[in-house]
């Protein structure tokens, strides 16, 4: 089979949607810092991962407990394999078993953090319960939280030589398998969302470009950026090597940004729905020559 990869970074703005473990009475952001010392909030990998899978709407794989105490482990169980679990397929798996080395296979789809393209400037929310307190007539509890709004850039790298495929089972799905879950999976981040402390954020790329290309290099996770409401166009122009050209496509919300024509007219940017529709084609298209 062919070697290609599928990747896409993206662009999309959200609002205090990823808290850590917290100081105190006060809700902390996941938060990175940079040479300059400057902030940025994250949204973790592993965050993006839960929000997909609970809206893949695909059966869930199954969880077993083994050991005791500290040694206790949840874990995929021994029988759920990639033929009944896209989850598993696409995020893959390590199974321990005694007197063996357990089984393990790689993640064929990979994501990176979410990251903040605004600083983090130590806003807080001031939080109260006053509505229920008051109806007892007692003193209300007060906590504190940060906020911050900003756009956020991630990649997703897909292994299409590996969907589908388990050498441990010995288990290779058919084509149209490998097909329809590639593109639920398109579809689910087209319209990703993330429940978090009473409120939904929207998820979905404002911005996007990507391509299937016969490498499996995520192209693009380091050229993405904005300045003043502007997406870099020519950061990303100058990014594109001559034999990748063809083979990119992008997508972007008409009048988001302040310089939508620039990147409609260097990047050939269409609507994002188009984009996602070519991107399945591309998909489709690999699979039946393979």
């Amino acid at each position: 089979m062919q070697t290609k990869g599928l990747t896409m970074t993206m662009i999309f703005e959200a609002e205090s949607a990823n808290y850590g473990e917290g100081i105190g009475n006060v809700a902390t952001l996941k938060k990175l810092s940079r040479g300059n010392g400057n902030q940025y909030t994250y949204i973790s990998r592993q965050a993006i991962r839960y929000n997909i899978v609970e809206q893949l709407g695909e059966e869930k794989a199954k969880v077993e407990a083994s050991g005791s105490g500290d040694k206790k482990v949840i874990q995929f169980s021994a029988d759920s394999t990639i033929s009944d679990y896209p989850e598993i397929d696409f995020f893959g798996y390590l199974k321990t078993e005694k007197g063996s080395s357990g089984k393990k296979r790689s993640a064929i789809v990979r994501l990176s953090n979410a990251v903040s393209t605004e600083s983090f400037k130590g806003d807080l929310d001031f939080l109260t319960n006053k509505g229920l307190a008051d109806r007892l007539n007692e003193n209300m509890n007060i906590a504190q939280a940060e906020i911050h709004k900003s756009y956020y850039v991630y990649t997703l790298a897909i292994d299409l030589e590996q969907v589908g495929i388990d050498k441990n089972y010995e288990i290779e799905l058919s084509k149209d398998e490998k097909v329809r879950r590639v593109n639920k999976l398109l579809d689910t981040i087209a319209f990703l969302y993330r429940d978090i402390r009473g409120r939904r954020e929207n998820l979905s790329p404002l911005f996007v470009i990507g391509g299937v290309y016969d490498i499996k290099n995520p192209i693009f996770e380091n050229l993405v950026k904005i300045k003043e409401n502007k997406v870099m166009v020519e950061d990303i122009n100058s990014g594109i090597f001559d034999n990748m050209r063809e083979d990119t496509i992008s997508g972007v919300i008409d009048g988001k940004f302040d310089n939508t024509e620039e990147i409609k007219t260097i990047l050939n940017s269409q609507t994002i729905p188009n984009f996602f529709g070519a991107l399945k084609e591309k998909v489709k298209d690999y699979y039946e020559s393979n």
